[in-house]
C-alpha cells in the first residue's frame, strides 16, 4: 500500500489545516529552514514585504511528517497547493525524509524555495532581517508576530533555530528601546 506524507517545516508543523492519520518528528537532508522569501501577501505587500520560511538548499531541517489518508491524497495537496502557491514561490517536491521516532526513510511532499522566483530573499543580514520583519504586515498579520510565534513552537518541540533566536533577541531588544 502506497503512503502518502507531507513534510512542514514552519507554521504547517503546528497548523497543517488538514486531517492526517499520524505525524512524527522528521528529518530532511539538502535542505535548511531559512526566513528567505519575501512574503507579498501574507505578511507583508510588494510595496514592503515581510518575510516568511522557506526550505532553502544545503544543510538539514528538523520538521514534522503527516501521513495522510490516500482517499483524501487529492484533497489534501489542492489545500495544500492553494495554501503554499498564492504566489508560487515555492516548488512542490517529493523528498526523502527520516521519520526520527521510527527511523524508516519514506518520500514526503514539501514545498521548497525557488531560487530563481523574484520573491526569493537568499540569506540576508541580521539588520536587513529586523528590518523587514519589523515592517513587514499583511492579510494574516505582522510579520513579527510570524517570527516569535514560529519561534515560541518550534521551541516547544524542542527544535532549535539559531538564526529565529537571534532575531527574536535582536526584535525584544528594539521593542525595549522604543518603550524607554
Amino acid at each position: 500500500m502506497q503512503q502518502f506524507w507531507i513534510f512542514g517545516y514552519g507554521s504547517l508543523m503546528w497548523r497543517p489545516g488538514f486531517d492526517f492519520r499520524r505525524s512524527e518528528p522528521a528529518l530532511v537532508h539538502g535542505y535548511h529552514r531559512s526566513l528567505c522569501v519575501y512574503s507579498h501577501v501574507h505578511r507583508g505587500t510588494p510595496d514592503e514585504p515581510g518575510l516568511v520560511l522557506g526550505l532553502d538548499r544545503g544543510g538539514s531541517c528538523h520538521g514534522m511528517a503527516f501521513e495522510v489518508a490516500p482517499e483524501r491524497w487529492e484533497e489534501i495537496i489542492a489545500y495544500l497547493r492553494a495554501r503554499e502557491q498564492v504566489t508560487s514561490v515555492y516548488v512542490e517536491k517529493r523528498k526523502t525524509i527520516r521519520l526520527l521516532a521510527s527511523g524508516l526513510a519514506v518520500e514526503a511532499t514539501t514545498y521548497v524555495v525557488d531560487k530563481a522566483h523574484h520573491q526569493y530573499a537568499g540569506k540576508l543580514p541580521d539588520d536587513a532581517l529586523v528590518s523587514r520583519v519589523t515592517r513587514g504586515r499583511g492579510m494574516s498579520g505582522h510579520c513579527r508576530d510570524y517570527v516569535l510565534n514560529t519561534l515560541a513552537h518550534l521551541r516547544d518541540m524542542k527544535i532549535h533555530d539559531p538564526t529565529l533566536e537571534r532575531l527574536a533577541a535582536r526584535l525584544a531588544d528594539q521593542a525595549a528601546s522604543s518603550s524607554s
